[in-house]
């Protein structure tokens, strides 16, 4: 079916469209551009928790281990308004040589319960077994800001209104802490990927990672890969005869069943804290950052600096990732004891992929480079709401079904989209190889095409 839309760009070329569209969001704190898809031991100095040397303000948006990075940024939620915290998600990225190197490290083996030679343990004997695998990382990041004494305004290509005098952007550094699991005896190590890597501020992956073992050496990290999209990440420091953790069959998991969690919260001066609870909910879907994650849902204590480490059954093995916890923010609100963790199945199928391959497989990818049409943008442009095409990768899936740069994405399998993120979750509900219909609105006309999905692979750091 086609439909006639009646719309102007104001006598605007295409670039000086997307440039209005691209100010015009930046003015309503609505911009969202998006693309398609160690050494010797040193002796631990005295840790704290994440700070910038600077007069700041602390960040309210604190990922169960993102953090304490404190930064100088206003936290922007909603009075009453109940979030689930972490790190915004993105792409899939891993570092520069990973896929080179092929790394040869064992898989994560997942072992059933009765597979193990020993009956269930006593908390202290659990936590005895994994706690050698335990460990903490601390990621230096270069945090941007700019000061500006007025505003600058440029409408794509009319000019621009400075009221008050720019000034240059200022760098500080911050500083984050949180846990991760040893998974092989030669170094390797799972933890959050918003433990290294901070996309809510654009400070990107961290400059330096270290990796602190026993509570007193300290090793500087390699990233292997990582995947922001299902917050995991893997690291390899030079150490050897380290104690792997044994990973458990979180299917396997009956509600109620108790589990234990291991962490370091507010940063290294209460390493190795102990919290115990039970598994309150299981295959929960919970959106973060408007994405879909299927988690565990435990009442053990996560707090920040616990992301990355292990939440353990009665058996002592990890059956999965801390990485996340309910709050209230700016309300009366009183939420405790809501915390959530990446099971391990899925674990250590995204650990077996990162370590061969260094990257998530299997994930879907469009090919293109697109933001928001909001509805001021809608209303000033008469364009519909939706989502604008940028750019599209030569022989992509989009290019392939047709797509061009102008078009504005309407509809995803028919049912209406007003944004990326409700495109990407379209789109993430499918597998690469899979197809979907997307309606599309070109030069006024509407029309509909079947995309088949490419697999999103990593992009080289």
């Amino acid at each position: 079916m086609r439909e006639e839309y009646d719309y102007t760009v104001n006598s605007m070329d295409e670039n000086s469209e997307v440039n209005g569209m691209n100010n015009m969001n930046n003015m309503n704190n609505g911009y969202n551009g998006f693309s398609a898809d160690g050494g010797s031991p040193k002796k631990n100095k005295k840790h704290t928790g994440a700070k910038i040397v600077a007069s700041l303000m602390a960040m309210a948006l604190v990922s169960t281990g993102s953090i304490g990075i404190y930064r100088q940024f206003e936290n922007k939620n909603t009075a009453g308004t109940t979030v689930v915290e972490t790190a915004e998600a993105s792409a899939v990225e891993n570092a520069a040589d990973t896929v080179a190197k092929k790394a040869k490290a064992e898989n994560v083996s997942i072992i059933k319960p009765e597979e193990t030679n020993s009956g269930a343990l006593t908390t202290e004997e659990a936590v005895e077994k994994v706690l050698p695998s335990v460990v903490g990382i601390e990621s230096s990041f270069t945090m941007t800001t700019q000061n500006n004494g007025g505003n600058f305004f440029n409408f794509g290509g009319f000019g621009g209104f400075d009221f008050g005098q720019s000034q240059q952007p200022q760098t500080q550094t911050a500083t984050a802490t949180g846990t991760g699991v040893v998974i092989t005896e030669d170094g390797y190590i799972v933890t959050n990927a918003h433990v290294i890597y901070d996309s809510e501020y654009g400070a990107g992956l961290a400059d330096s990672i270290s990796v602190l073992l026993n509570g007193e050496d300290n090793y500087d990290a390699e990233v292997i890969g990582y995947d922001t999209d299902c917050d995991l990440a893997v690291l390899k420091i030079k150490a050897k005869g380290l104690t792997a953790a044994e990973f458990g069959d979180s299917d396997e998991l009956k509600l109620g069943e108790s589990v234990i969690a291991i962490g370091n919260p507010l940063g290294f001066e209460l390493m190795d804290t102990v919290t115990s609870g039970i598994v309150s909910g299981i295959n929960r879907q919970i959106s973060i950052n408007d994405k879909s994650m299927t988690l565990l849902q435990t009442d053990a204590a996560i707090n920040s600096g616990n992301s990355g480490g292990p939440l353990i059954n009665k058996y002592g093995q990890v059956i999965g990732i801390n990485s996340s916890k309910m709050s209230a923010s700016y309300s009366e609100t009183s939420i405790e004891g809501i915390g959530f963790a990446i099971p391990s199945n899925e674990t250590a199928k995204i650990v077996d992929d990162i370590m061969e391959y260094g990257y998530v497989t299997g994930k879907p990818q469009l090919g293109i480079s697109c933001q928001d049409v909001t509805e001021t943008i809608s209303k000033m442009y008469n364009l519909p709401i939706g989502v604008y095409i940028t750019a599209v990768t030569d022989d992509s899936a989009a290019d392939k079904a047709g797509l061009q740069s102008g078009d504005i994405i309407i509809k995803v399998d028919g049912e209406d989209i007003t944004n990326y993120e409700e495109l990407k979750a379209k789109k993430n509900e499918h597998k690469a190889g899979e197809s979907l219909e997307l309606t599309y609105v070109r030069s006024g006309n509407e029309d509909t095409v079947t995309v088949t999905l490419d697999e999103a692979v990593a992009e080289k750091q």
